[in-house]
């Protein structure tokens, strides 16, 4: 079976050699994976032929052995729909799931989902009453994952063989993932306990995830001013005030910015200032800082001159020439993302924030699109393709009442076709696959793929525009570029589908491709000097209570002064208010505590990927 193809991938990993480039990353050695975790997951044939993903999971025994002996979802809850909740720290949503996947879930499993995001003080408060929620998401698997973990907040997945009667494609198909997440808990009379896996699981670790710090830019205004060259950071930010001189007003008639930010995502420091590093010099976050991923040094926030502070300065350079949207620091992600639609905005280092919101087809027929265009002298982060899974993790609370019914629904969403419909809805309805096996979108797919807000679905498929409609936890199972094994040699990506490729409909797009000669945004970045963060089994190391206590002080007193500072109205303001933050800091962590602690981490992450260079 097609199937089999990720099994030879997974175990095809004892013969890759060394980094063979900055683009692949090939391990020296397996992943350590013992058979007491998952019941020796790749040499069971019996699954094998019953996991092709064509069957949903409707019943929760996909694949299962003797499947004849496993209840039924509806033989063990009834005919009633069942309500759950999902507590995601990644959620941007609240309430009440509705659109298409919920008629998904709906038909699939006789479920409604409730949405409940990880608000201020929500972990905590769930965790006092007992009860994260049925499924739960982690943002990370560092210490409110571990907490939840040493207080018996989550359920043990090879309970009851709940893995193997209801999660048998997970078990089959993911054992490194799995294995991984074992590694992170403590051991139960003798036995590893595993608690769920994490987010973009590779299917191979061959080459690196997509880009998605991609620098888009408003082309046509860029054509406008004559493609002038971009050989550095100074020559952006003249490339930003040209294009406001061009451009003053949106297509609403208000005013445009270079870039708008938002807080949604803030954690140690601001999420879009230590981003923006992460995009253009291709430092990755960690703790209170950034880490050089061909080096292996940390980057403290607080350092003088050091990225963060020097993204830090970048916008509020931005700010000073009326290029940052004023309302970066209150509004919410949605809102931010309603100015990029209207043409308010002229830069995102995200591609999710700037060409896959503003490219819609209005805008293309008017040869208007953003599309990548970076600098000389930057080096964009990518990272690995990562068979371990990443930090983001999926699990099932407890407490649930219903852990046969969490776990069909997470398997569900890591075989072929309910990731598939996670990412481009409902089979059929909106992707098909052809008789070669290679993935299209009907009409409606492409359509909803251009412009996600302006697509409107079925009333049978839950009514509304498809984004609204979406799975709103916001967590992965697969890689969006691991194999997709029902397809013809294929990924989930569709940037990367035979079908899609095609001349230009749009002469924006032509224009794009002729001056940069690739024909899409993945082809342009592998183009440019970009740096890949390599997957390894690196997770966060415990802090003691003592330690949470500062770094929580030194968290609020980082975000807080930063966004002080990007408003700052001129440099000696500026200067003054990271003077004070420098200064604020060091009160709360008089002993760099946090730093030595964030420096440490750097030395443990970088000894695992030397194993894998």
């Amino acid at each position: 079976m097609k199937l089999k193809r990720i099994i030879a991938g997974l175990t095809s990993v004892v013969m890759l050699g060394s980094l063979a480039g900055c683009g692949s990353v090939t391990p020296d050695v397996t992943p350590d994976v013992t058979p007491d975790v998952t019941d020796q997951i790749a040499g069971d044939e019996n699954t094998a032929d019953a996991a092709d993903g064509s069957d949903a999971a409707s019943d929760g025994t996909e694949g299962a052995e003797a499947s004849s002996n496993v209840p039924t979802l509806n033989e063990l809850y009834g005919d009633d729909t069942i309500q759950i909740t999902v507590f995601s720290q990644l959620a941007n949503y609240s309430g009440k799931l509705t659109g298409w996947f919920a008629e998904v879930m709906k038909r699939e499993f006789n479920c409604e989902m409730t949405i409940i995001p990880d608000t201020d003080g929500m972990f905590d408060t769930r965790m006092e009453s007992g009860n994260l929620g049925d499924i739960v998401v982690f943002g990370s698997n560092g210490d409110q994952y571990q907490r939840a973990v040493a207080e018996g907040m989550l359920y043990d997945w090879n309970e009851d063989d709940l893995l193997t009667n209801y999660g048998s494609y997970i078990k089959e198909y993911m054992p490194y993932a799995l294995e991984n997440n074992a590694n992170l808990n403590e051991s139960v009379n003798g036995e590893k306990v595993v608690y769920g896996f994490g987010h973009n699981v590779a299917s191979s670790t061959e080459d690196h995830e997509a880009f998605f710090y991609t620098m888009d830019l408003r082309w046509d205004l860029y054509k406008e001013l004559g493609y002038p060259e971009i050989n550095n950071i100074d020559e952006l930010y003249q490339l930003l005030v040209d294009m406001k001189g061009i451009c003053p007003k949106d297509e609403n008639g208000n005013e445009t910015y270079a870039v708008s930010l938002w807080p949604d995502w803030d954690g140690n420091m601001v999420m879009y200032v230590k981003a923006f590093a992460t995009c253009y010099w291709g430092y990755d976050e960690m703790g209170f800082g950034l880490y050089d991923v061909e080096t292996g040094d940390f980057h403290y926030a607080l350092e003088e001159n050091g990225p963060y502070l020097k993204s830090l300065k970048f916008f509020n350079k931005l700010y000073q020439a009326g290029l940052i949207d004023p309302n970066s620091m209150t509004q919410t992600y949605n809102e931010m993302s309603e100015k990029v639609q209207a043409g308010g905005v002229f830069f995102s280092i995200f591609d999710y924030a700037g060409s896959a919101l503003y490219n819609t087809e209005p805008h293309l027929e008017a040869d208007k699109g953003m599309y990548p265009v970076v600098p000389k002298d930057a080096s964009p982060l990518c990272y690995g393709m990562n068979v371990l899974g990443g930090n983001r993790i999926w699990t099932i609370g407890a407490n649930t009442e219903y852990p046969e019914l969490c776990m069909a629904i997470i398997n569900y969403l890591s075989t072929p076709e309910g990731y598939m419909t996670y990412w481009w809805g409902p089979k059929d309805l909106c992707w098909y696959y052809d008789d070669e096996g290679n993935t299209c979108f009907t009409e409606l797919g492409e359509a909803a793929y251009k412009d996600r807000k302006g697509t409107m679905m079925p009333d049978e498929w839950g009514g509304g525009n498809f984004n609204d409609g979406t799975f709103q936890a916001n967590n992965t199972t697969w890689s969006k570029d691991a194999s997709n094994p029902d397809s013809n040699g294929e990924t989930y990506n569709c940037e990367n589908w035979k079908s899609r490729r095609s001349d230009a409909k749009y002469g924006v797009l032509d224009d794009w491709r002729n001056f940069t000669g690739v024909y899409n945004s993945q082809e342009y970045m592998n183009t440019t000097n970009y740096k890949v963060a390599l997957g390894t089994s690196y997770t966060e190391s415990k802090r003691s209570e003592e330690l949470k206590l500062i770094w929580e002080q030194v968290a609020e007193c980082l975000v807080n002064y930063s966004w002080q500072a990007i408003y700052a109205s001129s440099d000696e303001e500026y200067d003054r208010i990271v003077a004070e933050m420098i200064k604020k800091c060091g009160e709360y962590d008089p002993n760099g505590e946090c730093l030595a602690w964030c420096e440490n981490e750097a030395s443990i992450r970088c000894a695992l990927e030397d194993q894998v260079r």
